[in-house]
Order: C-alpha cells, then structure tokens, then sequence
C-alpha cells in the first residue's frame, strides 16, 4: 500500500461540519477506550464487533456516518492491540490537550482524478488540490482518512500498490553514527550535515509565541517537522539505495534528550533510524541495530580503549591512539566499529544457522558430539 496526503479545499460550511463530527467521534474513542477496557477485566466479549453492536443507530443520532463511527471504533481497539502486544504504552484518552485530529472512513470512498474530488459518506464529493502528479497507478482502496492539521484538513489516500523503488547493484556494507552537528556519519567518511531546522526558525518560532498566536504557532511547528520529515526521507532514500548492507549505532536517544535537549529531538534521529530499518525491510536489504557501547573510546585499529571519554572530553573530535599511533576521526571511528561489531554478529548468526539442530542441542546443555554420553567410542 502507498499513502498519499492530499489538502482539501475548504469553507466555512464543509469546515463546521467536520469539526462537529470531529467532536462526537472523540466521544465514541474515549467511550471505547472504557468499555474494551472494563469488559475485559469483568471477562464479557470485547471485539470490535461486540463494542460496534453495543450502539445501534448512534450515526443517525449525532448525524456521523457509520463509516466513520466504524473506523474511530478500530482506531480505539488497535490502540488497546498494541497495547496488549507490548508495542506501544496503555491508550489514553482524548482531551484538550490531545485531541482527536482524524476520521477514518472505511468503505464506500471514491476518487475522481480528472476533477480532483474524493466522494467520503455523508460529506459527499470533496474538492481536493491538483492531483496531476505524484498520484500511483494502483487502485484506490476504498477506505480514507481525513486528518486535520494546523495548516488545513487533508485526505490521506491508500493506493493497492508496491512501494518499488530502484536499487543500485552493489555489495557495499557501512556502518553509521550519529551525532549533533553531523545527523549521520557513515564509515567510509561521509557525513550527512545536520540542517537544524528548529534553530533556524527558533527567532519566528519565539516571535509568534510571545504574541500568543496559536494557529501561527502550530502551522510553524508543522512545516519544521515536514522539513525534517522530508530530509529525513531522502538520506534514507540514498542510504538504501546505494548500500547492501547497513549497520546503525542503537543509542538511547531518549536518554540522551534528557541531558542535551532540542538538540537532539530537532534531529530528528530517532525518525531517521525507523526510515532506513523500514525502507531496508521493504526493498530486501540487511538493516540492523548495533549496541553502541565504547565505540567511541575503541580504537579501530588495534581495539585499544584509549580514545576518549565521558561528558568532558566532548569537544575532542580528533585524537590519536596511544597503543598504536593511528589518528581518527572520532565519529568516523565509531562508525568503523559499529560496522566491525555488526558484521561479527552477522558470521555468529550465520554459523549458529549453518549448524545441525543435534549439535546446537549439545552446546546449549554444555556439551559436544566428542563427550556426548552414550556415544560408542571407538
């Protein structure tokens, strides 16, 4: 499936009335946040389809579509599903402060593309922008969400496509670091600067904050994060594309955003890294997560710890190893060594794969076929 935002062409009219459904589909979310909840801990039936036939003609009631009133129930139990497989946190509900900001509806949406309208239940033909480029040639599946952004609402169209994107025939394998002042720094020496978009717009961001403009406010923060969206997309884009095998520093990014700030979330590191595990899984290349722990004190060279560390000695970016005489680069060194650790555990998994499920069976009890007891010596 390929996604496709497109903006919706707006009035007062279309805008009322799809806030006004906005505010009763939050009610049906936070109303099945509840009942899921409470009737699994009393032991009653809690699919989507027992929560959906407890609310028989609710649509007609609050003038929302049963289409819509459909999705924002899946939306609800996917977010306890996630939940319950230990992938996201418990759901929580709608305020605010976090609001519901999309109507899925599912089935009965159409695409019009020489006239540029979406037909969504209820709300009828939508206008929509130029929809001359851009668009895939699979078929539109039937189901649209609409989501309301800062600048405007928008129609998220699902296309029945693969994603293909071309690939260069290589065998190249590289390491990456990431860091502050250079987002990614691969370790054949390249280095992807860091744009810093936040900093950038930190004076107009501030200006429009003093004034208690909310709606400048939230479209500045909006472009910021679809600049950063979009960088994002194409180092990865170029990172796939050029490499076969990919090996990424598994820094806690989180805790690092503790100690250094918006230097770390303006990065936008953590969106890159699920760019490139994604995009790698997609187009069957090697993408894996390396513990980072001392490569950066490790030399490449002779794997001597005598480059530096700790908080203090951030500012060294070059140093020279004491055991033998090699100069790095300290970001280019890390990287070399997450590449070195990912491929030793690239051979391990490979080997422990090649080997018979009998002689696994023996190592994991301490044992080998020379030892094993009631093995005929002869």
């Amino acid at each position: 499936m390929i996604a496709r935002h497109v903006k919706l062409k707006m009035n007062k009219k279309l805008k009322k009335q799809l806030d006004s459904m906005l505010w009763h589909l939050t009610g049906v979310y936070n109303w099945t946040i509840k009942t899921v909840e409470s009737r699994k801990l009393s032991g009653l039936p809690y699919s989507e389809f027992d929560i959906l036939n407890l609310i028989p003609n609710h649509s007609k009631k609050c003038g929302v579509s049963s289409r819509a009133l459909a999705g924002t129930i899946n939306d609800a139990y996917s977010a306890w599903t996630r939940c319950w497989s230990k992938q996201n946190r418990k759901p929580h509900l709608k305020s605010n402060r976090n609001r519901l900001s999309s109507i899925l509806h599912r089935g009965d949406c159409k695409l019009n593309i020489l006239e540029s309208k979406v037909k969504i239940p209820v709300l009828g033909w939508l206008k929509l922008h130029s929809l001359t480029k851009g668009l895939p040639e699979g078929k539109l599946a039937s189901s649209v969400r609409l989501i309301k952004k800062a600048s405007g609402w928008y129609a998220v169209l699902l296309f029945e496509q693969d994603h293909e994107q071309k690939l260069n025939d290589t065998d190249s394998v590289i390491g990456i670091d990431t860091g502050f002042k250079h987002l990614a720094i691969l370790s054949n020496g390249q280095k992807f600067e860091n744009p810093r978009e936040l900093e950038a717009s930190s004076k107009q961001l501030a200006r429009v904050q003093r004034g208690r403009h909310k709606r400048a406010t939230a479209c500045l923060q909006e472009r910021i994060a679809n600049q950063r969206k979009d960088r994002n997309h194409k180092i990865s884009h170029d990172l796939i594309r050029d490499h076969a095998q990919i090996y990424i520093t598994n820094d806690n990014l989180r805790g690092q955003a503790h100690k250094f700030g918006k230097s770390v979330t303006g990065a936008g590191t953590a969106q890159l890294r699920n760019f490139i595990l994604y995009k790698g899984s997609s187009c069957g290349r090697t993408v894996k997560l390396v513990e980072s722990r001392n490569t950066t004190l490790t030399c490449s060279g002779c794997e001597a710890h005598t480059g530096p560390s700790g908080l203090s000695k951030l500012n060294i970016r070059f140093w020279v190893c004491e055991a033998c005489g090699a100069s790095h680069d300290r970001d280019v060194n890390a990287a070399i060594n997450v590449l070195n650790t990912g491929l030793r555990y690239s051979l391990e998994a490979s080997k422990d794969a090649a080997e018979p499920e009998k002689v696994k069976s023996l190592k994991k009890l301490g044992l080998s076929s020379q030892n094993c007891p009631g093995r005929a010596v002869i």
